[in-house]
């Protein structure tokens, strides 16, 4: 089973893109396959006007697939959300899933928080192996600042990509 992990914040703008795009870059050059998902509360796009694929979706499409020789980009038209597990099912040929956003979602916890916005740490102690902050927090769990990043792909490889 592919291991996953979530990284959250109780604010917007505390660091996770950030942290995620460090914890990425440190994975690749350990060569792992790392996939990422993001979370985000409302609509989105990633498409354009007037591409031939927006095209297609402003029709009514429901399912847009575009593909290439070198990417895949899938847009689907949703009544509903899908569960984080349901997303994870559809991903194969990878090391390690890393989520960013899914903050109730009962999976393994890199908190990021910064002292300017919240020192209030939202996790349960349970689901967190690790903290990346810029203050003190209380508790035996690792604590990482944000230039700690070789450090902690260290802990997320002996944790769950060594076994």
């Amino acid at each position: 089973m592919i291991p996953v992990i979530s990284v959250v914040g109780a604010e917007s703008n505390v660091g996770k893109t950030t942290v995620i795009c460090k914890i990425i870059r440190e994975l690749k050059l350990r060569n792992y396959k790392v996939a990422t998902i993001k979370h985000h509360k409302g609509d989105f796009d990633i498409d354009y006007p007037e591409k031939d694929t927006w095209k297609h979706y402003d029709s009514g499409a429901d399912t847009v697939i575009i593909s290439s020789p070198v990417k895949l980009a899938r847009i689907e038209r949703r009544s509903e959300e899908y569960k984080l597990d349901e997303i994870i099912s559809g991903i194969s040929n990878v090391d390690i899933i890393i989520t960013e956003g899914y903050k109730t979602c009962h999976k393994h916890k890199i908190e990021v928080a910064r002292k300017c916005f919240s020192q209030k740490i939202i996790s349960k102690e349970t689901e967190l192996f690790a903290v990346v902050t810029d203050f003190y927090v209380k508790s035996n769990i690792p604590r990482f600042s944000h230039d700690d990043i070789k450090e902690l792909v260290d802990l997320i490889e002996e944790k769950f990509l060594n076994e």
